[in-house]
């Protein structure tokens, strides 16, 4: 949470989001900071137009322009005191299918599947 108000009060001309985002990602341990890395790089290649920020001091990527919505995060396992590194997609992310479909996802290592689902969600949350 005080990640988050520092983000809040930090205006929007002084924010750097790239290197906010990648400050975060070094400060995490190894085991968090190589999912983070790779997901930072996926969302890069995938969806160029997303703008990479920090959100409650973790890296996120929104719609560019004033509104600025989040569509996809990482959360980082240490930091947040829990057992899987997590991918999640906000309510702005294109994902509705049907009455139900999951927004979050465990992610405990990094390999090609994780790679193209992953990529083929953040496509589809952009679109």
């Amino acid at each position: 949470m005080k990640d988050r108000a520092m983000e809040l009060k930090t205006r929007p001309g002084q924010r750097n989001g790239e290197a906010d985002v990648l400050a975060a990602i070094e400060e995490m341990p190894d085991e968090d900071k190589d999912i983070a890395t790779r997901f930072h790089q996926l969302v890069a290649e995938v969806a160029p137009d997303l703008v990479p920020r920090t959100w409650y001091g973790m890296p996120a990527y929104a719609t560019p322009g004033k509104s600025g919505k989040v569509i996809c995060f990482f959360q980082g396992a240490t930091k947040m005191k829990t057992r899987y590194n997590t991918v999640g997609f906000s309510g702005s992310a294109n994902l509705d299918d049907g009455s139900m479909w999951p927004t979050a996802f465990a992610v405990q290592t990094w390999n090609a599947t994780n790679n193209i689902e992953l990529s083929a969600l953040v496509k589809k949350s952009i679109t």
